[in-house]
């Protein structure tokens, strides 16, 4: 099953659960430059130039979670590449997989501007750049 929580519910279950791991399936360079949570594992979904699926990307998270019991919370920048994710995820057989809803950045606002809405750092939660 996914669940979808927002950026504070997934900031409070990573405190309270210390086995749930963080995945950022943005592209290299989001996760680099436009930053991301303190402790987040980087497993790309799709990588630029191209936006072709990352073949690599079960096989990747399996290495870093092995035990498909433990929680696993997805981000991408917005929640949708993050969603797709968790349902290849699900599918795999990954039983607690949590969809963070309007990623790191959130979605746009009137001005196509993000981080004006929702989203993790929209949210004033711990981030750092690489």
């Amino acid at each position: 099953m996914i669940e979808n929580l927002d950026p504070k519910q997934c900031w409070e279950l990573l405190q309270s659960n210390t086995s749930a791991v963080l995945i950022d399936v943005r592209t290299k360079m989001e996760h680099a430059f436009v930053g991301h949570p303190p402790g987040a594992v980087h497993v790309a979904w799709k990588e630029a130039p191209d936006w072709q699926l990352n073949s690599n990307f079960v096989d990747t998270v399996k290495q870093v979670v092995p035990d498909t019991s433990v929680p696993v919370l997805l981000l991408c920048r917005s929640g949708q590449r993050s969603l797709e994710a968790a349902q290849v995820l699900e599918q795999a057989g990954y039983r607690q997989l949590v969809n963070i809803v309007d990623g790191f950045e959130g979605p746009l606002d009137a001005n196509k501007h993000r981080n004006s809405l929702a989203g993790w750092r929209f949210s004033g939660l711990p981030w750092e750049q690489s």
